[in-house]
C-alpha cells in the first residue's frame, strides 16, 4: 500500500509542524472514547442481563490489550511509520465498535467483549503510540508540550464522547439492543471518518528541517539528546525499568480515584453534618476528567522548563502529600477533598504525558515509539492493579461494618506506600551507560545538518537489516542448491 509507506509520509520543504498535533490529536480524541465507557454499561447489564463485573471486561480487556499491543507491535510502528500505524488504528478501534453493534444486535455478550476489547483494544495501543515519536522529531526544542498536545486528547476524549453517546442513547432507546447497537454503529462510523483526518495530516519530518531543528535547539541545549538506544537495548537497562515502576505506580494511584470517584465522595461524607448527594457526585468525575485532561499538557509543559526528573518528584512527591491530606483532613471538607483530588488525578494525567519525554531524554529519539510501547505494559499492569485495590478493600470493609472513610483508609495509606516507592525509583534513574547507545557512526549520521534527518537514519537502518536478511536467505539458498537439497 503505497500511500501508507514510510517513505511517501516524509513533509515536502515548508511544511508547518504546527499541522502535526492536529493529527495526533484526531487518533487520540477518537480511542479516547474508552474512558466514557460507563456510559454504556448500565444499559449494557439491562438489555443483556449481564453484571457490573461483566459489563465492565470490556474497557478492561481493551486496557489490557493496549498495553499489549503497543509493547509487541511498537516495533514494527516504528518501521512502517506512523501513517501506517494510524490506518491500522482506525481500522481496528472501529471494527471493534461495529463487532459490538453486532454483538449486541444478536444478543451475544462475548462478541461485544472481543469486538471492543480484544480488536478495539489492539487499535487503542497502536493508535496510543503511533503519534508520539513523530511529535518529538517534529517538536525536539519543546518534546514534553508535543506529546502533552497528544496525549491531552486521550484524556479529553471522554468529555466528548460521554455526552455524545448518552444523547445517543436516549434518542435510540438505552434499553434496548436496537438503540444500543445503533450509537455503536454510528461511533465507529464517524471515528473513522474523523480518525481518516490523522491518517491524511501526518508528516514526518524532512532533510530540509535539519536545518530548522538546529536552529530550535540554538538556544536550548539541554533538548539536545546526541545518542541513540535501539528498544532491544532499552529493555536491558534499568532506566526503563525504574520509569516501568514510576509509571505503573502514579497511574496506580490515580485510577484508584478515577475508577471508584463518585461513590467515593458519596461514602466519605455519608456520615457527616454535609452529606454529598448522588447527583453532585457525578458533576465531581466531570472535574476529575478535566483535571486529568488539563494535567496532560499543562504540566508536561512545564517539564520542558523545570526537567522531567523534577516534574515527577512533583507528580510522586506531593501525590503522597495530597493523599495524606485526603486521609487527614478531607472527611472535614468537601472543597477540600474536591480540590485534593483533582490535583491527584491532574498529576495522573501528567505522568502519562511527560514519560515520552522522559523516555526521548534517556534513550534518544530513535526507537522511541518502540521504547513507549514497552513502557505501557506498566499501564496495564496499573488499570487492573489500582481498582483492585480500592475496590476490594472497601468491599471487605463494607462486610466488616466499616462506614466513611474507613473504607478507604487502608487503601490510601496503600497508594501512599507505592508512591514513595516511585519517588525513590525516579530519583534512582541515571543517564544510560554508553554501552548500550547505538553506535558512533549511526548517530554521527543523524546528526549531519545537511545528510540524513532521524528519521531517514531510522529507514536506512530498517532497510540494512533487511537487506541482510535477504542476503542470508540467498546465500543459504545457494548453498543448499550446491548439496543438491530440494527446495519447496
Amino acid at each position: 500500500m503505497g500511500f501508507l509507506a514510510r517513505e511517501r509520509t516524509v513533509a515536502p520543504p515548508g511544511w508547518n509542524r504546527w499541522l502535526v498535533p492536529p493529527a495526533a490529536l484526531a487518533i487520540h480524541l477518537s480511542i479516547g472514547q474508552a474512558y466514557a465507557w460507563s456510559v454504556f454499561k448500565t444499559p449494557l447489564e439491562k438489555s443483556l442481563g449481564i453484571t457490573g463485573t461483566q459489563s465492565a471486561l470490556p474497557f478492561q480487556l481493551g486496557i489490557v490489550m493496549l498495553g499489549l499491543s503497543a509493547a509487541v507491535l511498537g516495533t514494527t510502528v516504528e518501521r512502517r511509520g506512523p501513517r501506517w500505524a494510524m490506518f491500522m488504528s482506525l481500522v481496528c478501534f472501529c471494527s471493534g465498535l461495529l463487532i459490538s453493534a453486532v454483538g449486541v444486535w444478536a444478543g451475544m455478550y462475548w462478541v461485544v467483549v472481543l469486538g471492543y476489547g480484544l480488536v478495539g483494544g489492539i487499535g487503542l495501543g497502536i493508535g496510543y503510540i503511533s503519534p508520539v515519536s513523530t511529535l518529538i522529531k517534529w517538536f525536539p526544542d519543546r518534546p514534553g508540550m508535543a506529546t502533552g498536545i497528544a496525549i491531552m486528547g486521550f484524556g479529553g476524549g471522554a468529555l466528548i464522547a460521554s455526552p455524545w453517546s448518552t444523547s445517543m442513547l436516549t434518542a435510540f432507546g438505552n434499553t434496548s439492543t436496537s438503540g444500543i447497537g445503533k450509537a455503536f454503529l454510528i461511533h465507529g462510523l464517524a471515528y473513522a471518518v474523523f480518525m481518516s483526518v490523522g491518517v491524511l495530516l501526518i508528516r514526518l519530518p524532512s532533510k530540509e528541517f535539519t536545518e530548522e531543528k538546529a536552529a530550535l535547539l540554538k538556544d536550548k541545549p539541554k533538548a539536545t539528546v546526541g545518542f541513540n538506544v535501539s528498544a532491544n537495548n532499552a529493555i536491558k537497562t534499568p532506566q526503563f525499568w525504574l520509569l516501568w515502576v514510576v509509571l505503573c505506580f502514579n497511574v496506580t494511584a490515580g485510577i484508584g480515584i478515577l475508577e471508584k470517584a463518585a461513590p467515593m465522595l458519596v461514602d466519605f461524607f455519608k456520615e457527616s453534618s454535609t452529606p454529598v448527594l448522588a447527583t453532585a457526585a457525578t458533576g465531581f468525575v466531570a472535574l476529575l476528567s478535566a483535571a486529568n485532561m488539563a494535567g496532560r499538557f499543562i504540566w508536561s509543559s512545564t517539564s520542558d522548563i523545570v526537567g522531567r526528573k523534577n516534574i515527577y518528584r512533583l507528580y510522586l512527591g506531593v501525590g503522597a502529600l495530597l493523599y495524606l491530606v485526603l486521609l487527614t483532613f478531607g472527611p472535614t471538607s468537601t472543597p477540600l477533598f474536591v480540590v485534593a483530588a483533582m490535583v491527584i488525578l491532574s498529576f495522573y494525567g501528567g505522568g502519562f504525558a511527560t514519560i515520552p519525554a522522559y523516555l526521548r531524554d534517556l534513550f534518544g529519539t530513535y526507537q522511541v515509539g518502540a521504547i513507549h510501547g514497552r513502557l505501557l505494559t506498566a499501564w496495564s499492569v496499573a488499570g487492573v492493579l489500582g481498582p483492585l485495590i480500592v475496590n476490594a478493600i472497601a468491599d471487605a470493609g463494607k462486610k466488616a461494618g466499616h462506614v466513611g472513610p474507613d473504607l478507604y483508609a487502608t487503601s490510601f495509606y496503600i497508594m501512599i506506600s507505592l508512591l514513595v516507592v516511585g519517588f525513590v525509583a525516579n530519583e534512582l534513574v541515571r543517564p544510560v551507560n554508553p554501552k548500550f547507545h547505538e553506535p558512533a557512526a549511526a548517530a554521527e549520521e543523524t546528526e549531519k545538518p545537511v545528510s540524513k534527518t532521524d528519521d531517514e537514519a531510522t529507514v536506512t537502518k530498517w532497510n540494512e537489516a533487511e537487506a541482510a536478511d535477504i542476503a542470508e536467505a540467498a546465500d543459504k539458498e545457494d548453498a543448499d542448491d550446491a548439496e543438491g537439497v530440494v527446495r519447496k
